[in-house]
């Protein structure tokens, strides 16, 4: 059976417009979801995931890649650029059944709620039967995702996010991070000055930061024409299509800085999606983009933009003024360090970019526990808290602070973790490459965020999911990944706040 270019389009249109209503239902159940409604909610959700799955591993399915992947040279670029992450995507999901599939949301459906739950109470026990079911059924499934008889199980799952990367590269990119990480922090712990950063946690209202932040994410860029700002417990974003990225955050009195930064980061998603080409409208390559390149932006727009010295001078009378009166005290200079000291913290989204590979490396390891080792659900919490004694001298005080703290097994998003710290090595690479084209110090100082934001858009937003992480990184900076972009910076950012010579 022979296709034309359109009928591949329209097919993967109406796939589009499926998943556009999954991606809604799923920030619906984040937001705003009545508790009561978890049961008739995992039956909508299971539906129209149903309606998706099974149309997407049809036999049309199948029998266009087929044909299309025979006859190239009749689809555009764009199409050819769907064609190979559809190809690739449906090895995936074929590989299950229709049950398993709708299974698999049903069982990330009820857990997420749980998750929610154990939160509120503080009880990790509501939670871990719900989280134990949905790595069962992962671990079943693990064979039927195995392309490589030599990928360990936790590697099938990293590749879903990460193909370019596999155990044994994380393992050496993470060594050499951790090294000269730990290196740092010995210096700044030995050399460096005190710093006090209490005057973040006085009172700021929500609705002051609130108002504050709605205008420091659209002057970094994020289009509130094509977003919005919502509530949740764990911070996200969401993208229906480029003119519907939804983002969300938490909010404390007594903490300032969460949700400037946390905002920033998702931003920095939202605008990525928001300015990913029109060309590829209705295609894969419009959201299924590589979680490391994805969070590239993000952390780019909250650690190189957000702690920027430059920056900070620029919207600190901003700041102050929606802090009532709280800095009026306190210098620019003191601020500064204050905003930037760093410290071990149990919570991974309020780490400083310094500690944070830290978290994500301790998640690596765990995730790799339990699906290489078999590490039992009932231990999770105990060896949880043995990671974070080992790796940043933490005790940790109960479970919201440790195994309750992120949504991503309850969604079944294991191998997920890594791409955070991967983020944090591309934009340490891309502002690298970046700063021989932009001064971008001068630019953040005088509140210009236009050179910085045209240069993500051609070099990164642009491309969507047409190319892989690497691809980009290559294309932008004519280099593979080199971590010791990251390190160096580091190194050079907290020994000037800390003053160590």
């Amino acid at each position: 059976m022979s296709y034309t270019e359109q009928d591949f389009k329209d097919h993967f249109k109406e796939l589009s417009l499926l998943e556009e209503n999954q991606a809604l239902l799923g920030w619906d159940e984040l937001t705003g979801m009545p508790e009561d409604s978890e049961s008739f909610r995992s039956e909508l959700s299971g539906y129209i995931a149903d309606k998706y799955f099974s149309l997407w591993i049809s036999d049309k399915t199948k029998e266009m890649l087929d044909y299309f992947n025979e006859h190239q040279d009749e689809l555009s670029e764009v199409s050819q650029a769907n064609l190979k992450i559809a190809t690739r995507q449906y090895a995936i999901d074929n590989a299950l059944s229709a049950e398993e599939f709708s299974k698999l949301q049903k069982l990330t459906t009820v857990a997420q709620s749980k998750w929610q739950q154990a939160r509120k109470e503080n009880d990790w026990t509501i939670y871990k039967t719900a989280l134990k079911d949905v790595i069962d059924l992962q671990k079943t499934l693990i064979p039927k995702w195995r392309t490589n008889d030599q990928d360990s199980n936790y590697d099938v799952l990293l590749k879903m996010y990460e193909p370019d990367f596999n155990t044994e590269k994380l393992n050496e990119v993470f060594g050499k991070v951790r090294e000269g990480l730990l290196d740092i922090r010995k210096n700044l712990d030995e050399r460096g000055i005190q710093i006090d950063n209490e005057f973040l946690n006085r009172d700021v209202e929500v609705y002051k930061q609130r108002e504050y932040v709605l205008g420091s994410s659209a002057r970094l860029g994020y289009d509130y024409n094509k977003g919005r700002l919502d509530d949740t417990i764990h911070p996200f974003m969401t993208s229906m299509n480029r003119n519907d990225a939804r983002i969300t955050t938490r909010w404390n009195k007594n903490n300032f800085q969460m949700a400037i930064l946390g905002i920033a980061h998702e931003a920095g998603h939202g605008l990525f999606q928001q300015n990913v080409d029109p060309k590829f409208d209705y295609t894969m390559a419009e959201k299924n983009i590589s979680m490391s390149i994805h969070e590239s932006q993000s952390l780019f727009n909250e650690v190189f933009i957000g702690r920027n010295k430059g920056y900070l001078r620029s919207e600190f009378e901003a700041m102050k003024l929606a802090a009532q009166g709280q800095f009026d005290d306190v210098d620019f200079e003191t601020f500064y360090k204050g905003w930037n000291k760093t410290e071990a913290t149990l919570v991974r989204t309020e780490a400083d970019p310094l500690t944070y590979p830290l978290h994500i490396m301790i998640r690596f390891e765990i995730e790799q526990a339990i699906f290489n080792d078999d590490l039992d659900v009932e231990s999770l919490p105990e060896f949880w808290n043995k990671k974070y004694k080992d790796y940043l001298d933490i005790d940790v005080p109960d479970d919201l602070g440790g195994v309750l703290q992120d949504v991503h097994w309850a969604g079944g998003s294991f191998g997920y973790f890594p791409s955070y710290a991967l983020g944090h090595f591309f934009a340490a690479q891309f502002l690298n490459t970046m700063k021989k084209d932009i001064d971008v110090d001068k630019e953040l100082a005088n509140g210009n965020i236009q050179p910085l934001f045209e240069w993500r858009k051609e070099r990164v937003w642009q491309y969507g999911g047409s190319k892989t992480p690497l691809e980009i990184l290559r294309q932008a900076t004519g280099e593979d990944l080199d971590v010791n972009y990251w390190i160096d910076y580091m190194r050079d950012f907290y020994y000037d706040i800390y003053e160590v010579k």
